[in-house]
């Protein structure tokens, strides 16, 4: 499992808000191409997503279903399609009496299929990646996207 905690300087409604717009996820994590909801309606329990992303060899579409949602608090997710599929949450804190937040992303790569072969590959990316994606998340948030 892979754990990152980022401080923003936005109030925890802004940053959810924000983190469930699923369609602009590539706006600040660098390996996505293309992201695109796969369900009608606003973002809820069940709702599935897309996401196209850049990976040693090419590129992956990787499907993934919303699998809790308590805004502005909390989030989780699943991927249901692809040799590589994410699991993980996505907590938004209050801190300073609700005038900042802390965001933490826990996420695994679980391989299936030939997939079980590069997860742990996908692991080591994804470790390297989180930290600047957070960083963008933060820049992009805290410059009143």
């Amino acid at each position: 499992m892979i754990t990152e905690s980022i401080e923003i300087a936005r109030p925890p409604e802004e940053v959810f808000a924000y983190l469930n717009q699923l369609e602009r996820h590539g706006e600040w994590q660098g390996a996505i191409i293309e992201s695109r909801l796969e369900t009608e309606g606003p973002v809820r329990l069940g709702t599935r997503a897309t996401d196209v992303r850049r990976v040693p060899g090419g590129k992956q579409a990787v499907t993934y279903e919303i699998t809790e949602y308590e805004p502005p608090r909390r989030t989780a997710f699943r991927g249901v399609k692809g040799p590589v599929r994410p699991i993980g949450t996505v907590t938004v804190e209050p801190l300073e009496g609700g005038a900042r937040s802390l965001v933490t992303l826990e996420l695994d790569l679980q391989g299936h299929g030939w997939g079980k072969l590069v997860a742990p590959m996908a692991r080591r990316q994804a470790r390297k990646e989180l930290p600047g994606n957070q960083k963008a998340l933060k820049e992009r948030l805290e410059a009143g996207v």
